[in-house]
């Protein structure tokens, strides 16, 4: 099961929105909105930033252990001939379903 996003009023009385994950732990908390519609735009901008969000590691290098190395399984490299290229018009239907999946989904109890 995927985590959810809520959007609640703050004390302030502005509309903001949290990430829980399934067991119900908050992940993220957003910054404050004016509206409810800029919310729900925060929330397309996280989903669509979350997959492909880079890490940057701010620690010291000091702080920083060597872990221990990790059997890989022997992978063949990728066949780069045109017989295994998917056709242009499957990535563009596969990238329309993507962004379908990503769109607000409303439980109603906002």
């Amino acid at each position: 099961m995927a985590g959810t996003f809520e959007v609640f009023v703050d004390e302030e009385s502005r509309y903001r929105f949290r990430l829980k994950s399934p067991d119900g732990s908050v992940i993220a908390i957003s910054t404050a909105f004016e509206d409810k519609s800029a919310a729900v735009a925060g929330i397309a901008a996280a989903r669509e930033c979350a997959g492909m969000g880079l890490v940057t590691d701010l620690c010291p290098a000091a702080s920083v252990r060597n872990p221990a190395p990790v059997a890989r399984p022997n992978v063949l490299p990728p066949v780069c001939d045109d017989r295994h290229r998917a056709s242009d018009g499957f990535r563009t239907r596969a990238r329309e379903l993507r962004r379908a999946a990503a769109a607000p989904r409303w439980t109603g109890a906002a």
